[in-house]
């Protein structure tokens, strides 16, 4: 079976003709539980994300900030399996009719086994995965089997990349290409700052057609709506974890992350 990574390129098309940025949300598998979780990301679709990436809690981050940490050690401790991170794909995609993918440092894959993952995920319904850690010299292997099994390899690029790196980065990539917003780990931001936009015109000064996708910071509408006025897409990970983590109770989660979905919405649409 194939993957979705055509959905997941159509998708940031149709945006981009609607002229406007697409968002993107970012949430945990098993996060506060593999059902509440699979809930919490149709509960983000509803209101108004274009996509979605279903983190794979690991218990030694290098890019997540202490709120996503504090989602994934509850995962962890809930006992979350890379089945139910499947699982949530499949259940999320196939309610919603939209693009999943997996967000996932490399050596959860590199146990698991590549084609195992690939082929699960394409099962799955998947899209494709983000790869934060895994150097583009070292990913042939990996994209040998996402191109075979229809997925997107999804990139992260930083304001420390120098053009000549940006430029691999983009040739071997697909789906889009995630730019770091600043230099550190995720969470909410006052400021999205100008790094982002400098980084986003050097990526795609490689000539690159692949969408270009901000995210780490973006929090609120305004600052959803200053990302859309440079990015392809507006990534949006801690603001909705930290939704969660806050409500008295699951309902009151799940409509808290479809409220600020909502309201991201407007902002990638440039209502701020």
């Amino acid at each position: 079976m194939s993957g979705n990574v055509q959905l997941l390129t159509d998708t940031l098309a149709a945006a981009r003709a609607e002229g406007r940025s697409a968002l993107i949300a970012y949430l945990p598998a098993g996060f506060p539980t593999v059902d509440g979780g699979i809930e919490a990301v149709e509960a983000v679709f509803d209101g108004g994300a274009d996509i979605v990436e279903v983190g794979l809690p690991h218990s030694d981050p290098v890019l997540d900030g202490p709120v996503i940490q504090t989602a994934d050690d509850i995962a962890l401790r809930g006992g979350v399996k890379i089945a139910d991170v499947m699982r949530t794909v499949r259940e999320a995609h196939g309610a919603t009719g939209k693009p999943v993918l997996v967000m996932t440092y490399w050596n959860p894959i590199d146990r698991y086994g590549v084609e195992r993952f690939t082929a699960e995920l394409a099962e799955a319904g998947g899209a494709g995965c983000i790869l934060p850690d895994l150097p583009v010299q070292e990913s042939a292997l990996w994209r040998e089997h996402a191109e075979k099994h229809g997925l997107a390899t999804v990139f992260v690029v930083a304001p420390s990349s120098k053009d000549e790196r940006l430029a691999q980065i983009t040739a071997a990539g697909s789906g889009f290409v995630y730019a770091a917003s600043l230099m550190g780990v995720t969470g909410t931001r006052e400021s999205v700052g100008e790094q982002a936009q400098d980084l986003v015109r050097r990526t795609r000064g490689t000539g690159t057609e692949l969408p270009v996708c901000v995210g780490l910071g973006v929090s609120s509408r305004a600052q959803a709506a200053e990302v859309a006025g440079f990015a392809d897409g507006v990534i949006v990970g801690s603001a909705f974890v930290k939704r969660m983590l806050d409500a008295p109770d699951h309902a009151s989660g799940l409509a808290a992350v479809r409220e600020l979905a909502g309201e991201l919405a407007k902002g990638v649409r440039g209502q701020a």
